[in-house]
């Protein structure tokens, strides 16, 4: 696993941090689709994401989810650090976009290392900005753009995160991320192939330019 961390996170830590890790993470694998973090949970460790990515939604009084952000390779996840520092339930559902894993840092360590390494300060600072930055983008998604902008966004933020211009997800699975209905997606969907930007093939849909 040592190999794994200084791949995703060797250009941020320091080595004595780096070792550290290594001796106190809980390691876990998962698949995609799995739930990792859900709405309502206590949360104890705070993700390091070492390989694959991770959704971020919210959920409203109605059951229904928006995507916030995706999480890849050497992120972590600020509302989740929120909710450990806090002692707080979680605000959050976590969803793996495919299969990857990820170390889960013990809270009381999280705390520790923010006065002991620059760079882990600098980490979850940083994380925090990050992710701000990518909710207020979400926000101004939902009140700026229209329906076939937010479409298309939504599908080349995902291409960039999983590293692949081809998106196996259904129409339906991409109306719950946005908060719309399969019918709706469909249509837009074909509108976008129409305009060149898309091809869409069986539960598959190619972005033909990033």
């Amino acid at each position: 696993m040592k190999e794994i961390l200084e791949q995703a996170y060797g250009y941020i830590f320091e080595e004595e941090l780096l070792h550290e890790i290594e001796k106190v993470a809980t390691y876990k694998e998962f698949k995609a689709d799995d739930y990792l973090i859900e709405i309502g949970d206590y949360i104890k460790s705070m993700p390091l994401l070492l390989e694959g990515a991770i959704k971020i939604l919210r959920e409203d009084e109605n059951g229904d989810e928006l995507l916030l952000y995706f999480l890849e390779r050497g992120d972590t996840c600020a509302m989740t650090l929120t909710c450990c520092m806090g002692k707080s339930k979680s605000k959050i559902r976590a969803i793996a976009e495919n299969d990857g894993a990820l170390f889960m840092i013990p809270v009381e360590k999280m705390e520790e290392w923010l006065t002991k390494y620059k760079t882990w300060r600098n980490f979850v600072f940083e994380s925090y900005t990050i992710r701000l930055n990518e909710m207020l983008e979400a926000i101004d998604t939902l009140a700026f753009m229209n329906l076939d902008e937010r479409l298309y966004k939504y599908l080349t933020d995902k291409a960039k995160v999983i590293g692949n211009t081809e998106i196996n997800n259904t129409h339906q699975q991409i109306a719950y991320d946005m908060h719309t209905s399969r019918v709706v997606i469909s249509r837009l969907l074909k509108s976008l192939e129409l305009q060149g930007k898309i091809k869409l093939n069986r539960n598959k849909i190619e972005i033909v330019a990033l």
